[in-house]
């Protein structure tokens, strides 16, 4: 046999070696040998060996590394534990097991943090977070705030904005301070049918302590924004109660509320947060794609839905015409597919989709010939702005009235707009880009309600017309779209405070006819055009990261589709 060449090295490796190691020292420190440190809680004890502790939990690490003054100490007492959680979590530190259940995970989640074990935090908080429930979210919302745990206080935050109705009636709810009741009541993002939920649970807190209660009721009144409910609920519901009707606070407030609705002349003079309809944009929907073209350029009456959380498009009950450059809206749970061109000619005809009954069925006539404008919904009203009628592009604007299934002319935009991108920002109603048939535009104007007039902001960096445009947050959003010479994968961003525009990361891909659409806090860029071919690709923007990603293309259209987007959640 040849001798070794001088230096040849051989390595063994046991890869099993450090857990059988740790369960050996497990075995040991149960038969109560070799272990060199108490650590005591009240009159509990617990034997452990400082080395396992050590490399397992960075709280012993620091105290037994850095010749603190327990370092030489046998026994050391831990205060402000519970004894049966540092338990687990000494055993935690010696096999990697813990059993985290309702009744000790306050407990653990207050030791790991104590002892510096993040994964333990946070599965702590993900055990929470998975079990989030309307009779328990704000307890465990302030539990979250306490711990300065921030993934889980938002989680829990956006819970209760989620299912306010339901909040309001838990305990919970009802044993609220009043300034933390205050503080919600403000929020825009809390999810209400109407504004009337929000009163009915004001007077539920009231009555539940009614004695010290009572005298919070008109500052609390004040966070209601009681121009936004029905005049009949006003007068045979809020004035009639009685607890309203002993203070002239209060009465006041109803009567503020009342001239809103008589007197439309004074609603200018109002704060604007009580005439702003309240929008929980953290709840997922399901979008809806509608009518647009097919590969050949042919317009569809198809529809298919996307839902966000499978990341999957489904095929459901077609319109009953043909519908591309289709306006689409929203409304109490129903989807408005409006005007379009139907391969012929543009369309004033309007028809609405129940998802319940899976059907479609048609409503009132606009009063103009319409395609490629844009809509909004607004207190209930769907607005229609601009567009084109088949000779030229329009300036014109329709209001629908669900209720009253009827279409008004309201005060025209300042140009012919087609192809504008058209969103409800801060309660206003913005027109962005769009051509009169000779130039493309990059102005930019805002239509307030109360005062029926339109009013120029700030102009966007470029001219876009046929573009995405929503509102997300406290922030406006147009992308893609056409300038004249290119097709756009550029993005911007528009806040109302500085009145200044500001470029975002590109699209992944250029998207002429497309339609942008916000859904549980993110928006979804969905079909169009990239100068080639129709697209029947979908991107996702991340507003905290800046980001686009793809999510699973539609499977039924290639480009120009309406968008809709109907929450899952209902109330």
């Amino acid at each position: 046999m040849e001798e070794a060449a001088e230096g040849e090295l051989m390595y063994l490796s046991v890869a099993e070696l450090p857990a059988r190691g740790y369960s050996a020292m497990e075995e040991i420190r149960r038969r109560g040998r070799l272990c060199d440190v108490t650590l005591k809680v009240g009159e509990h004890k617990y034997s452990a060996h400082r080395i396992v502790l050590a490399a397992s939990i960075p709280y012993f690490h620091a105290m037994f590394t850095n010749d603190m003054m327990e370092c030489k100490q046998d026994e050391i007492v831990m205060q402000g534990m519970d004894p049966s959680a540092l338990e687990a979590l000494i055993n935690f530190a010696y096999n990697g097991r813990l059993a985290i259940d309702q009744g000790n995970v306050q407990a653990l989640l207050i030791g790991a943090s104590f002892l510096q074990l993040q994964n333990v935090k946070d599965a702590c908080c993900t055990f929470l977070r998975e079990r989030l429930h309307p009779k328990n979210c704000l307890g465990v919302r302030q539990f979250a705030e306490t711990m300065m745990c921030t993934v889980l206080y938002d989680a829990a935050n956006s819970f209760v904005h989620q299912h306010f109705v339901e909040v309001s009636t838990s305990e919970e709810f009802l044993s609220l301070p009043a300034e933390e009741l205050s503080e919600l009541l403000g929020r825009e993002e809390l999810n209400v049918r109407s504004e009337e939920q929000v009163f009915e649970a004001v007077l539920a807190w009231v009555r539940y302590a009614q004695d010290c209660r009572e005298e919070l009721l008109p500052e609390l009144l004040r966070r209601v924004r009681l121009p936004l409910c029905r005049p009949q609920f006003l007068t045979d519901r809020v004035q009639q109660d009685e607890l309203v009707r002993s203070c002239h606070k209060c009465r006041d407030l109803v009567d503020e509320a009342k001239d809103y609705h008589l007197m439309p002349e004074r609603r200018p003079h109002l704060p604007s947060f009580k005439t702003r309809p309240r929008c929980c944009t953290s709840i997922a929907g399901l979008i809806y794609a509608v009518g647009g073209l097919n590969s050949a350029g042919d317009s569809l009456n198809v529809v298919e839905v996307f839902d966000p959380i499978a990341n999957r498009w489904e095929r459901c009950q077609p319109m009953g015409s043909q519908r591309s450059r289709v306006g689409v809206a929203m409304v109490n749970g129903l989807l408005y597919a409006i005007g379009g061109f139907d391969g012929q000619s543009r369309l004033s005809t309007v028809e609405v989709y129940n998802p319940e009954s899976e059907s479609w069925t048609r409503v009132a006539s606009m009063a103009t010939r319409r395609s490629a404008m844009g809509t909004a919904v607004m207190d209930g009203h769907i607005y229609v702005c601009g567009g084109y009628d088949g000779i030229c592009s329009l300036s014109s604007v329709e209001c629908y009235s669900p209720e009253a299934d009827k279409w008004a002319e309201v005060t025209p935009m300042s140009a012919c707009r087609s192809a504008s991108g058209v969103s409800v920002f801060e309660g206003r109603i913005y027109v962005s880009g769009g051509h009169d048939g000779l130039q493309i535009f990059n102005t930019v104007e805002y239509y307030n309600q109360h005062t029926a007039a339109w009013y120029p902001v700030s102009s966007m960096f470029n001219k876009r017309c046929r573009h995405g445009a929503a509102a997300l947050g406290s922030q406006m959003y147009v992308c893609g779209g056409y300038d004249g010479s290119g097709f756009l994968s550029a993005a911007e961003v528009y806040s109302s405070a500085s009145d200044q525009w500001s470029l975002i990361t590109t699209m992944s891909t250029r998207r002429s006819r497309v339609s942008l659409v916000p859904n549980c806090g993110r928006l979804y860029a969905i079909g169009g055009y990239d100068g080639q071919s129709n697209l029947s690709s979908v991107e996702m923007y991340d507003s905290e990261s800046n980001r686009w990603s793809f999510m699973a293309p539609m499977v039924c259209h290639e480009g120009g589709v309406g968008v809709g987007c109907i929450p899952l959640l209902t109330i």
